[in-house]
């Protein structure tokens, strides 16, 4: 089987989705791997480096796409480059398969069947195929060292002979990987720590990380069954920002993680409550890329209202690339370790997995992924 990896040219993006390390564990395996020139330029790995892995070069991209039995990607293909694809060929990367139905149809149409990398279950068995939890792990770090560079304070208390200098006050908000990623960060970094979540199962967990629990009465809430908080009824969330809209101006950093997959990011913070925030609070809306957390808030911008900083980039993870694209890769590599067939000597998605079942949306010229289509009937 032959394996091809293009160079990524989503706007910005710095990591890569093979590091010469997996490419040496896929040629093991068995497998025939070629990447475009210039591949690992944005992490430090030359086209030698890949060479050395096992690895051949190819410059001419077109050729690439087109003759990969398996191509493996970061970011979703432009449409005109799906149909460089052979039919009967794998392909795997991000594709946000809920709001990109047309390129989930010409992957269809193009008889090429298509992983998305999103909609990886949540499930032990499949843990380390998790690029969704990789990558937010690294992205609650980021955000908060971004916040404890824009801020006008220190995070940490200081006893000087002029005086005590007060810890910072950090609340996060939403307890998934990135937000427990970022109470750790931000508590190692000797700041008061607070948390808040819809799910109150989450309270032991925000306080064995040393911080805070900030609790909201709202009645009963539900949890997916991969363990994401499911979306509030109107009069929750009202319940939620009038309860916190009281606390935000207590804070000198706010880390916002609540996102919906496949959804509009559900608001937290409205603009009353930024009027009500001291000048030179620091926000950093990790939902912007998804509408925002944030009433005013702007995918890859960093804006101010009223005195308050709300950072909205988007591609958190792309500022600590190296190790982005080291999780990254190896949650592929994982994934190709698991459905190898050595016998045949091919990466084989079991249909009947429950893995498989969960993040193959396409097959046999067919849309075959159940959630995708349930969520398509309704939009």
């Amino acid at each position: 089987m032959k394996i091809v990896v293009p160079k990524e040219t989503y706007p910005g993006e710095t990591r890569v989705p093979i590091v010469p390390a997996s490419v040496k564990t896929l040629v093991a395996l068995g497998a025939e791997v070629e990447v475009e020139s210039g591949l690992g330029e944005t992490c430090r790995s030359t086209d030698q480096d890949y060479k050395d892995a096992g690895a051949t070069v190819n410059e001419d991209r077109k050729a690439l796409i087109s003759s990969g039995d398996l191509v493996l990607r970061l970011r979703q293909p432009p449409e005109e480059e799906v149909e460089w694809l052979k039919k009967g060929a794998l392909h795997i990367s991000y594709l946000d398969p809920f709001n990109q139905r047309a390129l989930v149809e010409t992957f269809a149409s193009a008889g090429v069947s298509a992983i998305s990398m999103e909609m990886v279950p949540r499930t032990t068995l499949a843990q380390k195929m998790d690029a969704i939890s990789s990558q937010a792990n690294l992205a609650g770090y980021v955000s908060v060292i971004l916040a404890a560079e824009r801020t006008d304070k220190i995070l940490p208390m200081m006893m000087t002979p002029a005086g005590t200098i007060d810890p910072a006050r950090v609340l996060i908000c939403g307890v998934g990987v990135a937000g427990l990623q970022a109470i750790a960060t931000a508590n190692r970094m000797g700041a008061r720590v607070e948390a808040t979540d819809v799910r109150d199962e989450t309270e032991e967990q925000v306080r064995s990380l040393g911080a805070k629990f900030v609790k909201v009465d709202l009645g009963k809430t539900e949890s997916t069954k991969d363990g994401y908080a499911k979306e509030l009824t109107e009069e929750q969330k009202k319940r939620q920002q009038e309860a916190l809209g009281k606390l935000y101006s207590n804070y000198d950093v706010i880390i916002t993680t609540a996102k919906v997959f496949g959804r509009p990011a559900p608001k937290i913070i409205l603009g009353w409550m930024l009027e009500k925030m001291k000048p030179g609070t620091v926000i950093v809306d990790m939902a912007a890329d998804t509408g925002g957390n944030v009433e005013g808030s702007k995918a890859n911008e960093e804006v101010d209202v009223n005195g308050v900083n709300i950072i909205g980039f988007d591609n958190l993870p792309g500022m600590v690339a190296v190790p982005a694209s080291e999780m990254y890769s190896s949650n592929l590599t994982h994934m190709i370790t698991h459905f190898w067939d050595k016998e045949k000597n091919e990466f084989v998605p079991n249909p009947e997995d429950e893995i498989i079942q969960g993040c193959l949306l396409t097959r046999d010229g067919a849309v075959v992924n159940e959630r995708v289509k349930s969520i398509w009937e309704k939009q």
